[in-house]
């Protein structure tokens, strides 16, 4: 036996079998056949015999769904990509069943769906019941240009153009969109008019919704319980990941579950306020899974940074949708704002000890407070003096 037999043998051993069964994939379920014999339908001229797949993963009615070829650890796992590729043809020829490929040298794992999408790395391998969900969607999915959509959720004519220019990206074999709308112009409401459009065009059908506050999820899920009522929608806390359609959760609590679910879990993953949340830490959601993502922001290009726009592939600068406030307020969207200039009474009389209410007076005096100390111009205030009640933690002099 040769060192680079030994080498690719090892490989799968240590490395690709365990992360197969980190997925589901195991010998003792018999869910993948090693050493798949391909022999060719119509064998050419110097023909010397059957191929052999590396691997190939079989479904629930023991037909193949994916084709796994793998490469010792010093090679690129995209070498095998022709020979996967004649793989794929072999058994598509002889069953009728385009499987889906994986490319892998135990370090890195190429994901390719020939149909739709040129290779791409993925974290790991789908699940049997993720390969047939992509199945199922390859089979039934719609044109998206094809499906109209509900005016009763986005109707604004900036808002159908926003999905369009997503559905469109999406024919195009893109991955990632960024959405840039001004705060008022219904920036979740597009959102949920997009994914109803996804859900009954048969191209998602699992979605997570994420957001960096509790607050912004709460909002979030009640809207879409508001205009997708059929829909099962569950939020993510405490650990636990229910099951549903559709998901909702702060960056936080996501990070407590997603190394418990597939790399495939999810067909849509939403990134609310996407400038702020998704770096460092938080990014390993986006790297985990392999879903469509959307960013969603409300924040001006001109303070978006080159890193959000790479993320999402935007890599000329330019989102996959601008609406911007000054264009809301030319249309008439929106109201331009005016800045009130606003002083309380405290800022203009300051606080004097002796006329305070009583009540206050009292208990500046329970509180070991000499009212004649008490003696404050309205400038003091927010420097010497501090409303503890407003958040504020710092006093400066």
């Amino acid at each position: 036996m040769s060192n680079q037999h030994r080498s690719e043998e090892t490989t799968r051993i240590e490395l690709i079998d365990v992360d197969l069964a980190r997925a589901g994939w195991s010998k003792q379920s018999r869910s993948f056949i090693e050493e798949y014999c391909l022999a060719a339908a119509e064998p050419e001229a110097g023909y010397q015999g059957p191929k052999f797949a590396d691997y190939v993963l079989l479904g629930r009615d023991g037909r193949p769904v994916a084709v796994v070829e793998a490469k010792r650890s010093s090679r690129d796992e995209l070498a095998g990509k022709r020979q996967a590729a004649e793989y794929a043809d072999t058994i598509r020829t002889r069953l009728g069943i385009e499987p889906f490929i994986y490319l892998t040298n135990g370090r890195d794992i190429q994901f390719w769906d020939r149909d739709r999408y040129p290779p791409r790395r993925v974290a790991g391998f789908h699940t049997r019941e993720d390969l047939e969900r992509q199945f199922h969607q390859r089979r039934y999915a719609q044109p998206l240009r094809g499906v109209a959509i509900e005016a009763r959720i986005a109707g604004r004519d900036y808002q159908v153009e926003a999905i369009r220019r997503v559905a469109e990206s999406i024919e195009a074999a893109k991955r990632r969109f960024l959405l840039v709308m001004a705060t008022g112009t219904g920036k979740t409401r597009t959102t949920i008019a997009l994914v109803d459009l996804l859900l009954r065009a048969k191209r998602a059908q699992r979605v997570l919704f994420l957001a960096d506050r509790r607050e912004l999820v709460r909002q979030a899920m009640t809207e879409f319980k508001n205009h997708l009522p059929n829909e099962s929608l569950a939020r993510i806390e405490s650990g636990e990941a229910p099951t549903a359609r559709i998901h909702f959760a702060t960056y936080p609590s996501m990070m407590q579950v997603y190394e418990r679910l597939s790399v495939g879990h999810y067909d849509l993953i939403i990134a609310d306020e996407s400038h702020r949340s998704i770096y460092q830490r938080y990014k390993a959601l986006l790297d985990h899974f392999d879903a469509l993502v959307l960013g969603l922001t409300a924040t001006p290009t001109d303070y978006i940074d080159h890193n959000t726009f790479q993320l999402f592939t935007c890599d000329d600068g330019v989102p996959t949708y601008l609406y911007s406030y000054e264009q809301a307020v030319a249309d008439g969207n929106l109201v331009n704002y005016r800045v009130l200039d606003a002083q309380t009474q405290f800022q203009i009389q300051g606080i004097q000890g002796d006329s305070l209410p009583e009540p206050l007076q009292q208990m500046a005096r329970d509180q070991g407070v000499d009212l004649e100390e008490l003696d404050f111009e309205g400038t003091d205030l927010e420097k010497s003096v501090v409303n503890q009640g407003q958040g504020n933690r710092t006093v400066t002099s």
